[in-house]
């Protein structure tokens, strides 16, 4: 999704993705709408009704809790895309760059936003100066723990405030540590291709809110449904003694729901409901599920190759991915 960027940031040149792409998502969106709505009678002979009225019943329930929480990001984050100036980002952050990590990372609390738009936001902070390691901090804080994230996360888990609390624990410590280890190795230049600032002319705001806006909806609404369908899935489809075993394995439970959370991709701002329907795993299990996916997941690497560098994604993943998960570890055991 977008973050909060000026229109001098929305114009910046990135490659534009295919059409093609948002279509995909809305046919999507519409064949999974269709089958929990028809699956019954499609999959009658295959399947039992009650795993039919199962899997309808918990694909919709996800979808239709996560929904105004997407809806509501996806505006306000498209009115900062077109409204605020990205000078106001820029001259926030002290001048030291070991200062200015934590800053850039305590920021993403005040800005909506999903991982969907956090690498085209940290690249346009660079290309206006921002030190590396304060754009890559914000680029892993804003979509994890912004305030409709955490308004999510709440709601997800009703009557549970350490969760929400875990959760910005955990994702702030993260963006710190990295942050901070990319200042420390002295090779960040050498590993990420810094992009150029380029401003294109005559885009208005209304124009770039209004673009922003559909984008955003389409894309994150593929990975809400698509995220949606596949927890259904694995709670009517897995065995459950299979679950059962590897969720009564503390560390084997964490690495799988962090690799689920990876493949899924699913948008920050819904992931919270789906980590609340695998109710088998424990809390921290599932506070990796919630950590890992708005830092590192298959769409990011994607995204982050193509802005980055392929160099710059084949590093970050991996260590992003190695401390979201002693992280949470850490931080469950700390307050969950």
């Amino acid at each position: 999704m977008s973050a909060p960027v000026g229109v001098a940031e929305k114009a910046e040149k990135t490659p534009k993705e295919p059409l093609g792409s948002s279509v995909v998502f809305t046919l999507t969106l519409v064949l999974l709408v269709g089958l929990a709505l028809f699956g019954r009678r499609i999959f009658a002979g295959a399947f039992t009704d009650e795993t039919i009225r199962t899997w309808a019943t918990m694909f919709v329930g996800v979808t239709v809790q996560a929904l105004p929480f997407l809806v509501l990001g996806v505006l306000l984050s498209a009115a900062l895309t077109a409204f605020v100036p990205a000078s106001f980002f820029a001259k926030a952050l002290p001048k030291h760059p070991a200062l200015a990590v934590p800053v850039a990372s305590a920021s993403g609390v005040i800005l909506p936003g999903c991982e969907c738009a956090s690498v085209p936001v940290s690249a346009a902070l660079m290309a206006r100066g921002v030190t590396p390691a304060a754009a890559i901090a914000f680029l892993l804080s804003a979509p994890a723990i912004n305030p409709v994230v955490l308004a999510s996360t709440a709601v997800a888990f009703p009557g549970q405030p350490k969760v929400v609390v875990a959760r910005a624990v955990a994702s702030m410590a993260i963006s710190m540590i990295i942050g901070w280890l990319w200042l420390m190795t002295g090779k960040g230049g050498s590993w990420m291709r810094i992009p150029k600032n380029r401003h294109a002319e005559g885009t208005g705001k209304l124009e770039v809110f209004r673009s922003s806006m559909l984008h955003d909806f389409l894309h994150a609404g593929g990975f809400l449904v698509v995220g949606a369908a596949a927890a259904a899935t694995l709670n009517v489809i897995v065995p459950r003694a299979w679950l059962d075993h590897v969720a009564s394995n503390l560390l084997l439970s964490v690495l799988v729901l962090g690799l689920l959370a990876v493949l899924l991709a699913i948008c920050s701002e819904a992931d919270a409901f789906v980590a609340a329907s695998l109710s088998q795993f424990s809390m921290t299990a599932r506070l990796a599920f919630m950590v890992v996916g708005p830092i590192v997941d298959v769409k990011l690497i994607a995204l982050q190759a193509g802005t980055f560098g392929p160099k710059f994604a084949i590093r970050f993943a991996p260590a992003t991915f190695a401390i979201a998960i002693l992280v949470s570890l850490g931080v469950g055991w700390w307050l969950l």
